[in-house]
């Protein structure tokens, strides 16, 4: 942008080196943020998966059978008779 009257130019926003530094180093911390989010939460659906199955073993395991399989109808004695 020139000034009316002027030959010379004048910048309207100049960043300096040390604004460059910084913006650099903001972008790395917020790209790291990024990185553990997806990270933690890969690691959160892995753990509620884990969970889900831990606790399906759990509802299998306690299910009650029995120690021996009954009789169907019990034995007969023979009666002792007098006489």
């Amino acid at each position: 942008m020139q000034v009316p009257g002027s030959g010379a130019r004048l910048p309207i926003a100049k960043i300096t080196g040390q604004g460059l530094l910084c913006i650099a180093i903001l972008v790395a911390l917020l790209w790291t943020c990024v990185i553990a989010e997806h990270v933690i939460a890969g690691r959160a659906a892995a753990g509620a998966t884990e969970v889900v199955r831990a606790m399906r073993e759990l509802r299998l395991k306690n299910r009650r059978q029995p120690a021996a399989t009954p009789n169907p109808l019990p034995q007969r004695r023979p009666r002792a008779e007098l006489g």
